[in-house]
């Protein structure tokens, strides 16, 4: 005698696998088909409208300087990009690039000239007074960007400006 506290006896499903399986791929097809509004598509392009953007050649980590075998100009479906291979050759990247995917102009900036915790020339100058001190950057940076950096010989933190030959400039 069955169990009471089990409920009724199970049933076996009245379909064959193979036409619950066919059903279930029809629907998830209508799904996919139907999902989003006329003319999207997952790309973000329409199909058969893939434009010639620059596209990352292989995997690309961050902080690497791109070179001229790092990128190609080709049909990517995947939404725009940069245009012209020359805008993003001499760059470093700022995010991990994947290979065939579109290289943005937000994924690119200047190559850093200061890495974190290096030696750097402290300039100060106002008038006809000049003063240099060493310095350890505590932040990275490119020519122009504003960094942190502890003086040496006084152990106080300023603020400056990377400059092109690498030192750092402090503006009062």
């Amino acid at each position: 005698m069955a169990d009471p506290a089990s409920g009724p006896p199970r049933r076996r499903a009245s379909l064959p696998l193979a036409a619950l399986l066919w059903i279930l791929g029809a629907a998830a097809a209508a799904a996919q088909a139907t999902w989003g509004p006329p003319g999207w598509s997952p790309g973000g392009v329409a199909a058969g409208a893939a434009e010639p953007a620059v596209v990352a050649t292989r995997p690309i980590p961050s902080r690497t300087v791109l070179t001229e075998s790092d990128v190609a100009l080709r049909p990517s479906p995947f939404g725009a990009g940069l245009t012209d291979p020359a805008e993003a050759v001499g760059m470093e990247t700022r995010v991990a690039l994947y290979a065939g995917r579109p290289i943005r102009a937000e994924d690119l900036g200047p190559p850093a000239l200061v890495e974190r915790n290096a030696l750097v020339l402290l300039r100060y100058q106002r008038g006809a007074l000049f003063i240099a001190a060493e310095g350890r950057a505590l932040d990275r940076g490119a020519v122009g960007d504003r960094i942190r950096v502890t003086n040496l010989s006084s152990r106080q933190t300023v603020f400056g400006r990377v400059a092109a030959d690498g030192a750092v400039e402090v503006r009062p």
